[in-house]
């Protein structure tokens, strides 16, 4: 356990770094290859022709402390989430299609994120929970430039669909303190099916060593609450679908025996869902223990439990 802290972006932030990132990370937008889709459009003059559909500005859903996270996350005082909408992928079954595939949501200025930012901090939050930053890095790093320099001092978390590039996470590297990536699939051919990209495993993976090299096995103060490390997450799919059995041994063997793992039990038919047979339905509770299993007989031991505790607003 950690009881000293202090965000990595401070660090950045005292040499000048975090501004020369903020500056490279723009300029990367006038041809853009920020995912891996590399789409290579000018976002600041023709954001409507991006995979992302999203400019200069990133597009903002809603934001709020979230008590519905992982135990490390929510801690007492939740997790300060910032929904970003659009994104990267294109699941058949995403929960938040109307965010995520609809773009429901209002532009928000780099200082108008700032605010935000600061805003869950001054809550209470316990960190700041970005969800679904891959497409908007450079705008997320101008505003944690602002909020750095205004006091923002909790830990910022990436909470994405893990499909993410490598050069995207090197402007990170020294920005973020908690990774929280998805893991979907072990199969290219079903990310191509049910998400619209032809090589989720081999990026996912490659990016997820890349995350867990920059901030290690998950670390928690005194309280349990998340200070800094890697977090993933892995939804399990009917019938063994997703491919459970070959992304725990990835995680075991590739990364780290310790890596933090919350095995994902609500997978539920929504947006496309029911025009795929194979997800039509719901999982079993069977199948959820099966992959819990699996994920215990790989050598994982730091699965997510849900305990009950005491939640209040304020610290």
């Amino acid at each position: 356990m950690v009881n000293h802290f202090e965000p990595a972006f401070l660090n950045l932030l005292s040499s000048g770094e975090l501004a020369e990132r903020v500056r490279l990370a723009h300029e990367r937008l006038k041809a853009c290859d920020i995912c891996p889709r590399r789409c290579g459009v000018d976002r600041i003059e023709n954001p409507q022709r991006a995979t992302c559909h999203t400019g200069e500005l990133a597009l903002v859903a809603s934001y709020g402390a979230h008590f519905g996270e992982e135990d490390p996350l929510r801690g007492y005082y939740g997790s300060g989430t910032i929904f970003f909408s659009w994104c990267n992928l294109k699941c058949v079954f995403c929960q938040n299609y109307d965010i995520s595939q609809q773009g429901y949501g209002r532009p928000a200025s780099p200082e108008q994120l700032a605010s935000m930012m600061l805003q869950l901090q001054e809550e209470g939050c316990h960190n700041i929970n970005l969800v679904s930053p891959s497409h908007v890095v450079p705008q997320i790093l101008a505003a944690l430039l602002i909020a750095a320099k205004a006091g923002l001092r909790v830990p910022l978390v990436y909470n994405s669909g893990g499909y993410d590039a490598l050069e995207t996470l090197a402007l990170l590297d020294g920005v973020v303190d908690i990774y929280m990536p998805d893991i979907k699939y072990g199969d290219p051919a079903l990310g191509r099916r049910l998400s619209g990209i032809p090589n989720y495993p081999a990026v996912n993976q490659q990016a997820v060593k890349e995350m867990h090299r920059q901030v290690g096995n998950l670390a928690l103060d005194e309280r349990g609450v998340a200070l800094r490390g890697l977090l993933v997450r892995h939804l399990v799919l009917p019938d063994g679908l997703a491919g459970t059995a070959a992304i725990v041994q990835f995680l075991a063997q590739e990364v780290s025996p310790r890596t933090y793992l919350n095995v994902m039990d609500q997978y539920r038919p929504c947006h496309q869902a029911n025009l795929y047979p194979e997800l039509a339905r719901r999982i079993t509770t069977k199948e959820y223990h099966q992959a819990l299993d699996l994920a215990q007989q790989a050598g994982l031991t730091r699965l997510d439990r849900r305990q009950p505790r005491m939640f209040r607003k304020n610290p």
